[in-house]
């Protein structure tokens, strides 16, 4: 009878969980300026982050221990994720790697905007209005943004069941990021996250040479003019 007990507090703590918004309403106000200014040219370090094949087995692990317990079942074999659940988390990792393969970001900031730009990739947006984060709607789905104490947080709703969700953490001197992706389904079980880390860097301008030509047309160039 006390095992029952046990099991379903345990169910009732899961689904209070679940429940949880990933951006509370307190989380969407802040006062005066933003908590954190993130603007700049971010490289990707490769010397820190997680490796997507070790987080995948601790994931599988994870997943292991929600299945039910059977027991005194008679069968030897003990149960263990099915192929299907097995299929939804591989799938969710990596979704996890495609979105942080990134080796560049640029992040532009002012009192409303927070703007990440990614080469070839969709820009996370997150709008604050009055110090009110306001909805971005997309053809990708609904994204909404909020602050966790100096940690910005972005939460993307897609079609089927699919969220996506980034914290961004800049450290005190401004010199480094850290971006922890987390993807979730309701296909899968588990939830996949993922950290990754940037440098600041100073992108230079490109070298333009520019020539007056006969027309008064100028023509420029990033390497040698030839008339």
């Amino acid at each position: 009878m006390q095992r029952i007990q046990i099991m379903l507090v345990l169910c009732l703590v899961a689904a209070a969980c679940a429940q949880q918004p990933v951006v509370r309403d307190e989380m969407k106000q802040f006062d005066g300026a933003m908590p954190a200014n993130f603007s700049g040219s971010w490289e990707r370090d490769y010397t820190r982050g997680d490796d997507v094949n070790s987080v995948l087995r601790q994931a599988y692990y994870q997943l292991a221990r929600t299945v039910p317990d059977q027991g005194f079942s008679r069968d030897p074999v003990p149960a263990g994720p099915s192929a299907k659940d097995v299929n939804a988390l591989t799938a969710l990792a990596r979704l996890a790697e495609e979105i942080t393969r990134h080796d560049y970001l640029t992040v532009s900031q002012n009192e409303n905007l927070i703007r990440v730009d990614r080469k070839d990739d969709f820009s996370m947006e997150c709008a604050f209005y009055g110090g009110v984060a306001k909805g971005i709607e997309s053809d990708y789905g609904t994204e909404i943004c909020g602050w966790d104490s100096n940690q910005l947080v972005s939460h993307l709703v897609l079609p089927g069941g699919l969220q996506i969700t980034h914290r961004l953490t800049v450290s005190e001197n401004r010199q480094q990021l850290r971006i922890v992706t987390t993807v979730s389904s309701s296909t899968s079980r588990v939830p996949f996250t993922l950290r990754r880390f940037y440098s600041r860097f100073e992108r230079q301008p490109p070298d333009y040479h520019c020539v007056e030509t006969l027309s008064m047309k100028r023509v420029c160039s990033t390497g040698e003019i030839v008339l």
